[in-house]
Order: C-alpha cells, then sequence, then structure tokens
C-alpha cells in the first residue's frame, strides 16, 4: 500500500478566482523521496498542509496509510511529521524548549520522551547546543531542529516544506544526508523545494503549476522530455522544468532603457581595508580586505552565519564598522555614510518591504528616501512600474504579493534612483527558477549600464554569474577568485563542490 494516495484532489479557498490545486493525482511510497517542486503559487504548501491533515479538499480522495487524514486523524498519530515553511520554531525558546513543547503536542511522555530526545539530539548533532534559543541558531541549525521536531513519535510520512530555503550548500547537504538515511530505513519522504538540485536528487518528482500536475515520474524521465539546455549545452534538470512551465523570459530587460549610462572607467568602486565588526566578545566580520571594479558582479558567499550580512550592512553605511576601513562608490563610509547611500540601491534579505503599505506607497517612500521628489520621483515610480510589471498590483498591500513580485518590487525600490552600486542580500531565496531567470536578466541589463553589483547567494549555479567571488568563513576572507579560479584550486567541477571543499579545508 502506498503511504499517500491522491486522486483527483481540488482544493479552492474563499475569495480566490482559481483552485489552489485542481485534479491533482498521484502516489508516494515508502523509503523514497519525493519532490514536490513548481513556480510560487503553484500549490505545494496547499498540498502539504492537505497530506498533514491541517484542511480538508473539496473535492478528490486523499489518504494516507489508508486513513483520511482528517476524519481518521487518530489512527495517524505519531505516524506523520511535518516541518513547515521556515521550519515552524519558537524564536524565543531554547532547542530543548522547542523539542519539549512538539513532544507534549505528540504525547510522547516518560521514559520514551527521553530516549527520543536523545536519539534525535545525536542524530542532528545538536546535544550540544540544548540551552541554545532557536532564534539564536543559525539556518543550518534552525533546519536540523525543524526536523527533530518532525521526528518526534517516529513518524512513517515526513512532509517537508521548502527545508532548503536560506540555507547554506553545506547545512544543505547534511540535511540530505540525515533524509537520505530515514528514507533508507522505510519513511516516506515528501520534499517540497525551489532548488531544482535537490529536485534532481528524489526518487520522484510531482511538477506542479497554477495547481495542476505538468508532471509526474522519475527526474531522468524529466529530462528526457528537454530538447536542449541553457546556451545550447546538455539538457539539465532546471531546461526540462522550465521547458514545460512554456520557457524562460526572452528578450532584454527594459531596465537597460530605465538607468544611465555609467563609463566603464576600471576604477575602483568598493575597497574595504582591515574591515571589523564585533558585537560585545563575537567577531562577525574580521579584518576583511577586497575591492571591486567599475562594472562588476561580485559575489560574496559563505555558510549562514559567517558574516555577510555583517559586511553588506557596513558597506552601505547602515552599520557603523568596530575598525578598518570602507569605501563605496568612491565615498568613504566613515565621513560621509549619508552621501553613500545617495548611490547606492540595496535589496536586503526578505526584500525587507513594508508589507501593511501599498506597492505604490512602497515604491513612493523608497524614492522619497533616496532623495527623489517632484517630477523626478513621478517619473521613477512611472518607469520601474512598466519595466517590472507592477501595475496590477499598486493597490494590493505588500505582503499579499506572490513572492515572485515582492521580488520584483524590492528591486525595484532599489534601482529607482539610478544607482552606480547595487547591494543584493539573498535575493533569489525561495522563488522558483523562472523567477530566478527573470531576475538575472535584470541584474545583467544593469551590469551592461555599467552598474556594479555585490551579490550574495546560497544558489552555487548563481555563483558562476559572478566575475569574481570572496569567499566568507567565520568572518574572514578565506579565498577570493573568478568561479574558474576557484573551482581549480578546490580541485572541483562544480561551484558547490569547490564551496564546500574550500571551507572544510580552510582550517578555521
Amino acid at each position: 500500500m502506498p503511504a499517500v494516495t491522491l486522486s483527483e484532489i481540488t482544493r479552492t479557498f474563499p475569495g480566490s478566482p482559481k483552485p489552489a490545486l485542481e485534479g491533482v493525482s498521484t502516489e508516494i511510497h515508502r523509503g523514497r523521496i519525493a519532490g514536490l517542486v513548481g513556480p510560487d503559487g503553484a500549490g505545494k504548501t496547499t498540498l502539504m498542509r492537505l497530506m498533514a491533515g491541517l484542511m480538508k479538499p473539496d473535492a478528490g480522495t486523499l489518504r494516507v496509510f489508508g486513513h483520511d487524514p482528517v476524519r481518521e486523524a487518530a489512527a495517524l498519530r505519531g505516524l506523520v511529521g511535518y516541518m513547515p515553511q521556515k521550519f515552524g520554531l519558537y524564536e524565543d525558546l531554547t532547542i530543548q524548549e522547542n523539542l519539549t513543547l512538539h513532544a507534549d503536542l505528540r504525547g510522547l511522555v516518560g521514559a520514551e520522551r527521553r530516549t527520543t530526545f536523545e536519539r534525535l539530539l545525536t542524530f542532528t548533532d545538536l546535544a550540544r547546543f540544548t540551552d541554545r534559543l532557536a532564534g539564536k541558531l543559525s539556518g543550518g541549525m534552525k533546519q536540523k531542529l525543524g526536523l527533530a521536531c518532525a521526528l518526534l513519535g517516529t513518524p512513517k510520512l515526513l512532509l517537508l516544506d521548502e527545508p532548503g530555503v536560506g540555507v547554506d550548500p553545506i547545512s544543505r547537504r547534511e540535511l540530505w544526508r540525515m533524509v537520505r538515511e530515514l528514507s533508507g530505513e522505510g519513511i516516506a519522504v515528501v520534499w517540497s523545494t525551489a532548488y531544482l538540485d535537490e529536485a534532481e536528487r528524489c526518487d520522484d518528482v510531482l511538477l506542479l503549476n497554477e495547481g495542476k500536475t505538468l508532471f509526474s515520474g522519475t527526474p531522468a524521465e524529466l529530462i528526457s522530455r528537454a530538447s536542449g539546455g541553457e546556451d545550447g549545452k546538455r539538457p539539465r534538470f532546471e531546461d526540462a522544468f522550465i521547458g514545460l512551465l512554456g520557457g524562460a523570459p526572452a528578450g532584454v530587460s527594459p531596465l537597460t532603457g530605465i538607468l544611465r549610462d555609467i563609463p566603464r572607467d576600471g576604477s575602483t568602486v568598493i575597497a574595504t581595508r582591515d574591515l571589523t565588526r564585533t558585537f560585545g566578545d563575537f567577531t562577525a566580520a574580521d579584518r576583511i580586505t577586497f575591492e571591486v571594479k567599475r562594472g562588476e558582479i561580485y559575489g560574496l558567499l559563505g555558510p549562514n552565519g559567517a558574516g555577510k550580512s555583517t559586511t553588506f550592512r557596513m558597506l552601505c553605511g547602515l552599520l557603523a564598522p568596530t575598525s578598518g576601513h570602507a569605501m563605496a562608490a568612491g565615498i568613504d563610509l566613515r565621513h560621509s555614510p549619508a552621501q553613500a547611500r545617495q548611490r547606492i540601491g540595496y535589496m536586503a534579505q526578505k526584500f525587507s518591504l513594508y508589507g501593511l503599505l501599498t506597492v505604490a506607497q512602497n515604491l513612493a517612500f523608497f524614492s522619497g528616501a533616496y532623495g527623489l521628489g517632484g517630477r523626478a520621483q513621478r517619473e521613477a515610480m512611472a518607469a520601474v512600474t512598466d519595466c517590472f510589471h507592477l501595475g496590477p498590483y499598486l493597490a494590493a498591500k505588500a505582503d499579499s504579493l506572490p513572492l515572485g513580485f515582492k521580488q520584483r518590487l524590492a528591486l525595484a525600490c532599489a534601482v529607482m534612483h539610478g544607482p552606480d552600486l547595487l547591494f543584493l542580500d539573498e535575493p533569489t531565496s525561495g522563488v522558483d527558477p523562472v523567477t530566478r531567470r527573470e531576475f538575472w536578466s535584470h541584474i545583467k541589463a544593469a551590469v551592461a549600464r555599467g552598474v556594479t553589483v555585490m551579490v550574495t547567494t546560497h544558489f552555487m549555479d548563481e555563483a558562476e554569474y559572478c566575475d569574481r567571488i570572496g569567499l566568507v568563513y567565520r568572518g574572514r576572507f578565506i579565498v577570493n577568485g573568478t568561479p574558474a579560479e576557484l573551482k581549480r584550486q578546490a580541485g572541483a567541477e562544480t561551484m558547490e563542490e569547490a564551496f564546500i571543499t574550500l571551507v572544510e579545508g580552510s582550517g578555521l
């Protein structure tokens, strides 16, 4: 008997013009990892919540180990583990307190609770950190704690909703090791993901778009449907995925017509020397030194908690360094941080939009913050509205936007004032591959106009777009060079392999 059977599942939410899921059918089997993939808004989380018994379908039949997960929830008690997006943790509780709370909810008591805690803390390597607040954990450690909470009660079906979002390659590799081990013990795993390299590692794949099934089968079967890859290379899983969705965005980004032309004069746009930032006795950035030239795409990579965002915030003039020197857009940040900010565009992690303001209000606020007013402000707002197709959403609250449109709005807010320099902090985290390719077409258009770009990312294929890369680990720069140089230095074929090899071989 399959672990999960879905037959013609349909679910519509009140007020929505279209179903979140429509006629979805598939089977999920024990001892296999099923990848659940699709663009933003495809219905992945809705399907996860249905399998977890948190809502009922409007039509169709859903069975988990032969039971209806809502009407026969008691029969499935302890058999289903669910890790929601962002791991479902209470950040003001410690690791131990999170486990205790979830154990209480599962009815796990006495000797069984103690044995389970010991087993899971050892399995996830969290035993040394039980008194640490969840809010103080790195992304990788939050990921492990979320998995441990989902595994309380020894489930036979494990539902993981985008567990790799915002997590570095080393942490994702460790999670895959643990999940493969669980699958080998006969557990059925459903892994929802925006990372197609993760989907390709799954045994089976269900591809959704606008609530409907586009493909159900193995990754190899999906790749066999692709006619050709990007730039004429051998087709990859991503190419097959994008092909089924109708192809990648074509043509040149209209951002080319908005931004002014900045001469590529070989000048240094970013320069740091011994840049350091401490928080109490913790050193987040330790004597960081590097330079970025005009018109470069410079990637700042590193594991979660390595110091990337701290370095970004110092270079944007948003955080004062403890010691050392930094120059951005030709301006010394010690003396004129406000002046530098007028020439910088900054797109923060999770986009830092004002969720209760409308799209139009966000555009007005950020353009004003960058010094635009009057006619110049109105023209800039109109230009980015057209460029990023935001017109239908101008009256919508930013919080209500699909993730891909939040990303467009955040980039629009960052480029309205025509910056010399763009800082992009994990700008594509959580968005689907079609949206990511569209986003990078905009970035390449900005660079073609002479804009300098500094970007952090956990997508190692995006690192290949960078002219040069700096790798940060535990607050220190450990290597700096082109993607080809880093792969050569690590003896690796891919950037992900190079990243892992260089970090683990750093000796820090």
